[in-house]
């Protein structure tokens, strides 16, 4: 069978085109990199050819042009870190991909705040509510990008995306995705990890028929967020008693 009766037999019996080789792994996760070099400002990228690739240890990576100007910083200083995109952060994630640092601070025109990382030099942004902070060890050349393999140093993340028991819910913080050349924000939980092989419960088949929506995780995320804050406030005062009970004891001890 030759590739012309190939693709008659697809396109009549499968509804299906087929199309010369290209990139069509999409959605993925769009990310902002930063990075500096020493007595510069420091610059933002951003990346879409970015995953895991390895748990143990834990790796990443990410493919970046070798004419972009953040290449040569990456390639020097062998640090940057990946930090992860929200709704709240779409239309800076899009101009860190247009602008380029030569010209522009991106930080500055985007008014984002330089984070201090904790293990390497290159800052992270403060906005992101997921920063992972990647010493380099290898640049693969692959052609039109150059793939950067990285070991995860460290990883700083919001509190007020943590329940009580340390879990992080990613999903408070409204992540996007990039498709295609548009950027999209997540829909309806449909499932978790081993969902398809797990008894039958309420709770699993209402995530199946997706009735756990956007909604629900933001009200959920506002009432922790009042929670954390109710709890905050009570430590508060319950340190101000006992600064106030010291000081009276003493108070007491110093006139006997």
């Amino acid at each position: 069978m030759n590739l012309q009766i190939l693709r008659l037999f697809t396109s009549e019996y499968m509804n299906k085109e087929v199309w010369k080789a290209g990139n069509m792994l999409y959605p993925l996760p769009v990310v902002m990199v930063s990075c500096k070099r020493e007595g510069e400002k420091p610059n933002i990228i951003t990346v879409a050819w970015a995953g895991t690739v390895c748990t143990n240890p834990p790796m990443v990576s990410i493919s970046v042009r070798p004419e972009r100007y953040s290449y040569d910083i990456l390639a020097e200083t062998k640090e940057f870190v990946i930090n992860l995109t929200t709704r709240d952060l779409a239309r800076a994630t899009d101009y860190c991909g247009v602008r380029s640092g030569r010209d522009v601070d991106k930080y500055k025109e985007m008014g984002l705040q330089v984070q201090e990382s904790s293990k390497i030099s290159a800052p992270g942004i403060k906005e992101s509510p997921v920063n992972i902070e990647c010493k380099l060890k290898e640049i693969i050349k692959l052609g039109s990008h150059d793939l950067f393999l990285a070991n995860v140093e460290a990883i700083q993340v919001d509190r007020s995306l943590l329940t009580e028991k340390g879990k992080l819910e990613l999903g408070r913080s409204n992540p996007i995705v990039y498709s295609h050349g548009e950027y999209y924000d997540l829909g309806n939980l449909i499932g978790t990890f081993g969902y398809s092989v797990k008894k039958s419960s309420k709770n699993s088949k209402q995530v199946e028929r997706g009735s756990v929506t956007r909604k629900t995780v933001e009200k959920s995320a506002a009432i922790e967020k009042t929670k954390h804050k109710e709890e905050y406030h009570s430590k508060r005062i319950k340190d101000k008693q006992k600064n106030n009970q010291k000081s009276n004891a003493k108070d007491r001890k110093s006139k006997t």
